[in-house]
Parts: C-alpha cells; sequence; structure tokens
C-alpha cells in the first residue's frame, strides 16, 4: 500500500480511555495537515471533545469506511477491530499504538506514533500479514455460531460438566481423540496467548500453521 491510496483514517480508542483524549485530538490535527480524511468511531468522538466535524461510524461499520485504521489501547481493542475489519470483507491494515500494560500485538508506543505513521503514508513501512481463523459451531447438527479470529478458538465444557470427549481430525485424517476439559485451536499470532498460558507452543507469526 502506497502513500496514495491512504487517504481516509479511521481512529479507535479503548472505550474510555480518557488519557488518550489530547493524543486524540493531535493525531486528527497532523493528518489533516497531511491532507488525510480523518474518520472516527462513534465512542471515541467523545473522548477529545472537539472532532473537528470529522464522521462517526461505529466500530462495526468503521473498517468499510477507511483505508487505515490506528487503534489506541492494547491488544484487545486490536484483535476486535481485527475481527470487524475481517467481517467488511476489506483489506485494511491496522496500526495498533500501546495504551495497555502490555502489547505484543499494539508495539507502537505513543513516542513514536508519528514516525511510523509517515513511514506508512509515505509508502516505506512493512506491512505484518497475519492468518486468522474462521470457525462455525453447530449443536446437533444445526449451526448456531460464526466467529473469524485472529487468536484463537475454543472449545471447553459446560459450566456442570467435569470433562468432555473430543476426537481432533484435519481434513479427513484423525489427529488424536482425548478426554479434557477444551482444545485450543490458535493461530501463529494467538499462541502467545492462551495457548501459551495452557503450556502450548510459541510459533513465529508469518509461520504457515
Amino acid at each position: 500500500m502506497t502513500q496514495e491510496h491512504i487517504t481516509r483514517v479511521g481512529i479507535v480508542a479503548k472505550t474510555g480511555l480518557v488519557a488518550a483524549a489530547d493524543h486524540l485530538h493531535r493525531l486528527a490535527r497532523w493528518l489533516r495537515d497531511r491532507q488525510r480524511h480523518v474518520v472516527f468511531e462513534t465512542e471515541t468522538a467523545s473522548l477529545p471533545g472537539d472532532t473537528g466535524g470529522a464522521p462517526t461510524y461505529s466500530r462495526d461499520a468503521l473498517p468499510a469506511e477507511v483505508d487505515l485504521v490506528v487503534v489506541m489501547g492494547g491488544d484487545g481493542t486490536l484483535l476486535s477491530m481485527a475481527t470487524r475489519t475481517a467481517h467488511s470483507g476489506r483489506d485494511v491494515p491496522i496500526l495498533g499504538v500501546n495504551f495497555g500494560s502490555l502489547g505484543f500485538l499494539t508495539e507502537t508506543r505513543i513516542d513514536e506514533l508519528y514516525t511510523v505513521l509517515e513511514s506508512v503514508l509515505n509508502g516505506t513501512a512493512i506491512f505484518d500479514e497475519r492468518a486468522m481463523l474462521a470457525a462455525d459451531a453447530y449443536r446437533a447438527r444445526e449451526h448456531f455460531d460464526s466467529r473469524i479470529v485472529l487468536n484463537d478458538v475454543v472449545f471447553t465444557k459446560a459450566a456442570l460438566s467435569r470433562i468432555i470427549e473430543l476426537s481432533v481430525s484435519v481434513g479427513s485424517g484423525l489427529v488424536m481423540k482425548v478426554k479434557a476439559d477444551g482444545l485450543i485451536i490458535a493461530t501463529a499470532t494467538g499462541s502467545t496467548a492462551y495457548n501459551l498460558a495452557a503450556g502450548g507452543p510459541i510459533i513465529h507469526p508469518r509461520a504457515d500453521a
């Protein structure tokens, strides 16, 4: 993606992140100075006070309206926007700015924001592509849920169950049968999340696994 392709930039902050208010106002002004249109997520727009008349959209609708999403918060905020972006059907890059205590995905610090954004707008930034999981859930052969996720899909026992029996196959090949309290299917990106906490292996984000 090059400079001329990014004309509309969406800004999303963690819900209630008052600490980001001044940064949001400054970021919007910085983008307008570079002839970029600014679009705020609806709840985020209430944080800086004056949005300069920028249009607002819900988190679900925003990815369809912009060419780049800037997320200010922690990994949870980025993960939720990654899912919404996937559902939009558009290939929109996300820049994560860390306002949380831990950020594997929101790795850009606030003091690096404008240097990184400059490289994105001038076409010198390197975009890191990550695989996602699409999951459909069925109960008694009846479909009841669909998800697209960046981290993981978890099958777990019900509140009153002690254990469940699982048969795991890849394609038509049986991998294993196991009695356990659940199963985590993680992307390479998600290998450092719930998978790691459960003792699973860490996979490089670019691995096809």
